[in-house]
């Protein structure tokens, strides 16, 4: 992950200048604090779907994704049948995985019923970390943490499938809850929660992001 000077004079890590689409995403959205329900189930079911592959691959492929999984909408694919399933495997947009297809369907019916306890988002930002890493180079760069274990494991208890640490840990640094972005990257820091020692910006980060917070 080590941050290296780009053509526009901008840092990043090398990952983010592998083609327009990685450099648009790193500078747009990755590490930007998401809390809402469906932005995080979309994360969560789209880096299931990443496991054992790019996330080039992934991000070039998430608007088939957005069209067949019903723009992420718990609701709609909480439904889904056979029907819906096989006409999926058909579609070849998208990642045609049996298991995480059916992951996405499950993880939609346990999103759902999740929310009489407060939501999926709010479960997932009261892992926040006390404090986040300060990378300077790849080998600094963590994947995964005891946070991302601890989420993993309450999410699989409550039936949720493709959950695994480092998939979370991953979740966690998409959705800005930790800043993995190297400490000389013109992105550090953008998801406004952490000082540039690691520390929490306000205060208790338990109180920063959460929905509605």
């Amino acid at each position: 992950m080590n941050a290296v000077h780009f053509d526009d004079g901008l840092s990043r890590p090398a990952w983010a200048n592998a083609s327009p689409l990685l450099r648009e995403y790193y500078d747009n959205e990755w590490g930007v604090p998401v809390t809402d329900e469906r932005g995080v189930f979309e994360r969560i079911s789209l880096e299931a779907f990443q496991s054992g592959l790019s996330w080039a691959t992934i991000l070039a492929k998430r608007d088939a994704f957005r069209t067949r999984f019903q723009g992420f909408d718990p609701d709609a694919i909480a439904v889904w049948g056979e029907p819906e399933i096989s006409a999926a495997m058909q579609d070849a947009g998208i990642v045609r995985n049996d298991r995480k297809i059916r992951a996405t369907v499950a993880n939609a019916r346990a999103t759902a019923a999740l929310r009489s306890e407060g939501g999926l988002a709010a479960l997932v930002w009261s892992y926040i970390p006390s404090s986040t890493p300060v990378p300077t180079d790849a080998q600094e760069a963590p994947t995964v943490s005891p946070e991302s274990v601890a989420l993993a494991k309450h999410l699989k208890s409550l039936g949720f499938k493709h959950v695994g640490p480092t998939t979370m840990f991953a979740l966690m640094e998409a959705i800005g809850l930790v800043d993995t972005h190297p400490v000389d990257s013109h992105r550090r820091g953008c998801s406004g929660l952490w000082n540039e020692d690691g520390s929490a910006r306000h205060g208790s980060p338990a109180r920063l992001a959460l929905p509605g917070g």
